[in-house]
């Protein structure tokens, strides 16, 4: 299932999480630069600037916790391994964040978001703490955003791409149903993926799931505090 839209209106236009998208275009620009100019160039920006759990781990050891290295549990957030990398990403930031954004207000989602983002690289470290493997990508931050939805917006309709075979169909789907198998799939082949080593080209499940838990305990939060109207019909 590929979500294509929601049919959850907003208050106000969601100004960070275009900004994030732009970020992360630009970004993926300045790479597709180091790249042409080289692939030794590309590799050390993202060893450099992606978590590398045995150095962030090796420098917390040494109580070096503001170092260089924490600082790449932000930087990483911003960097794509390819275009599919990308794009897929951002078409979850699109469809899920506006809401996000419209309920915490700019700033608070801003600060959610990174927080997300950190959380959910730490999970992965915890899971495999002597990787030399660097984690890039917004996937952790955008799973908290995807957290929260699952919470704040379960029967929003979302659009989805469905493949039946060779066949496909756009059905409208409950958030709950999309978000949850979204969510069980990083669960089965997070496990699936205990005592590998997460490869160049791999994915980084846990963080998904340390990123989507991190959301939905946000979101629970907002609810039992009562701070989120559009739980009482607004949802598309």
């Amino acid at each position: 299932m590929i979500p294509l839209r929601d049919a959850n209106t907003t208050r106000r236009p969601a100004l960070v999480t275009l900004a994030i998208v732009v970020a992360c275009c630009v970004a993926f620009g300045w790479e597709l630069g180091l790249q042409a100019s080289g692939e030794a160039a590309f590799e050390s920006a993202i060893t450099d600037w992606g978590v590398v759990p045995a150095r962030l781990t090796a420098a917390w050891g040494r109580g070096e916790f503001l170092s260089g290295e924490s600082l790449t549990l932000v930087t990483s957030q911003f960097l794509h391994g390819g275009w599919l990398h990308l794009i897929g990403n951002m078409l979850y930031l699109w469809i899920f964040g506006n809401n996000i954004e419209d309920r915490l207000s700019p700033i608070p989602f801003l600060l959610f978001y990174l927080a997300g983002g950190v959380i959910a690289g730490l999970t992965q470290v915890a899971v495999d703490p002597s990787s030399t493997v660097p984690l890039i990508g917004a996937s952790g931050a955008i799973a908290a955003t995807l957290g929260a939805y699952f919470v704040l917006f379960p029967g929003a309709r979302i659009t989805t791409l469905v493949f039946l075979g060779f066949f496909y169909q756009l059905i409208n789907v409950p958030a709950i149903v999309v978000l949850g198998f979204w969510f069980v799939l990083q669960l089965l082949d997070g496990v699936g993926q205990i005592g590998r080593e997460t490869g160049a080209a791999g994915v980084a499940f846990f963080a998904h799931i340390g990123g989507f838990v991190f959301g939905a305990a946000i979101g629970w939060l907002l609810r039992v505090n009562g701070r989120n109207p559009a739980l009482r019909g607004r949802v598309g």
